[in-house]
């Protein structure tokens, strides 16, 4: 089945097809370039959005609005290398300090996915922009910057991204979500598209997705109930 995916359900949507036996020729990536791929005809059966970009997709045709199906809310969060020792980003003044000492903040494009544009903005609001700029180390996806990261082993580096995109690479680990005034999280969406080839295998992982039997996985991919 094709299937064209936000980056931040990469896991969870490999669990869930992997549980039903669904094999899944898919892309991941940012939301803006997967949006794209879709619009330009990429070979597609499910989409995974943001919930304010399938809502448009199905108010244009482009999906079947009867099958729009909420996979829960993702907590943009912070990526510490896996060996480093565990801490908390309590606070602003703790994530000031944390990003102003790293030797390099990995975070995707901060132009087409929404953890990488959120990220610049944070990082303006730290007051390190420009000083710090020469230390980004900016990648297409969430997924990609935190591969990055840990093959780059580097203790000293801090990681921005979607939770789901950490809880599910090895090499790093999830130091929590970015705290307030900085807190972000996003809705994602699967649904149906209206050129799908493979209907009933599509409708069959959705329904996987929405099942209470599968709250757990969910969970554990970094999604919470909307």
């Amino acid at each position: 089945m094709n299937i064209l995916s936000a980056g931040a359900a990469k896991g969870l949507l490999r669990s869930i097809a992997g549980g039903e036996g669904i094999e899944l020729n898919g892309e991941f990536g940012a939301v803006g370039a997967i949006k794209d791929r879709l619009l330009a005809g990429a070979p597609c059966d499910v989409v995974v959005l943001t919930a304010a970009m399938i809502d448009e997709l199905a108010a244009a045709g482009v999906v079947d609005s009867a099958s729009v199906t909420p996979l829960g809310r993702v907590h943009t969060g912070v990526a510490l290398l896996a060996s480093s020792a565990p801490m908390q980003i309590s606070s602003a003044a703790v994530l000031h300090e944390l990003c102003a000492n790293a030797t390099k903040i990995y975070f995707p494009d901060p132009v087409r996915a929404t953890a990488g544009i959120h990220c610049l903005k944070v990082l303006t609001a730290l007051g390190l922009v420009p000083s710090r700029e020469d230390r980004f180390a900016m990648f297409p996806s969430g997924a990609i910057a935190m591969r990055a990261m840990a093959d780059a082993g580097d203790a000293e580096a801090v990681g921005i991204t979607q939770c789901s995109e950490i809880l599910y690479t090895p090499g790093v680990q999830y130091a929590g979500a970015l705290p307030e005034p900085y807190a972000l999280s996003t809705v994602y969406t699967a649904a149906v598209t209206r050129t799908a080839q493979n209907v009933p295998e599509a409708r069959r992982l959705l329904t996987a997705l929405a099942a209470i039997t599968n709250v757990g996985i969910v969970r554990e991919a970094g999604f919470d109930a909307v």
